[in-house]
């Protein structure tokens, strides 16, 4: 395939793999190729990156400016599959289902996409023009994006859940197994967030 020959290069990355609580997130960032050097070039200059090296304020602020690009130029989306799903089908196949809901989402021709996704991630067997980039949060952009999409999104929706159950911590420490997340748990039991089969390991 010849570089250039797709319209669309996406980069696609997870948050939420290792967490006792809460959905896993995928973040899918769709650039046009005819505008991928310039609106690439406009990222980098901003700081997109990893989003776990990235303070949660600049994140927010990222996530806002990958949000508002121009729909003609990218597409940002994010699809999060929840505890539940994840407890009956496994962490894998919440993930890989995660993924195919995102580039669905996008509402492309997948023979029209070049696809990289970050460390072992793999995008549905239709995208036949896809690479797999170890730490590729880091070394490409357009992952990086996908990154903050997913972790902004998944952020977000931890943020609103605290509200719903505020006796966890879910707004400090977004369902990670923190010790005061753990102590929560032993004093209170679980919610319809929690991810059963984890606890119980």
């Amino acid at each position: 395939m010849k570089k250039g020959s797709k319209k669309w290069i996406i980069g696609v990355d997870e948050a939420g793999r290792g967490p006792l609580a809460g959905p896993v997130t995928v973040g899918v960032f769709a650039v046009r190729t005819n505008v991928y050097r310039s609106v690439i070039a406009k990222l980098k200059k901003s700081g997109v990156n990893d989003s776990k090296q990235i303070k949660a304020g600049k994140r927010e602020e990222l996530f806002q400016m990958l949000q508002n690009i121009s729909q003609a130029q990218a597409r940002a989306i994010a699809a999060s599959v929840s505890a539940r799903v994840i407890d009956r089908i496994g962490l894998s196949a919440a993930i890989r289902r995660a993924i195919a809901r995102g580039l669905q989402r996008l509402d492309l021709n997948p023979q029209d996409c070049e696809v990289r996704l970050d460390g072992l991630l793999r995008a549905p067997a239709e995208y036949t023009n896809q690479t797999t980039i170890v730490r590729g949060d880091q070394s490409e952009i357009v992952i990086g994006a996908g990154s903050i999409i997913a972790k902004v999104t998944r952020d977000k929706y931890m943020m609103r859940m605290a509200k719903k159950y505020p006796i966890y911590g879910f707004d400090k420490h977004k369902g990670y197994g923190t010790v005061v997340h753990r102590k929560n748990i032993e004093k209170y039991g679980v919610c319809p967030l929690h991810r059963l089969t984890w606890i119980k390991k």
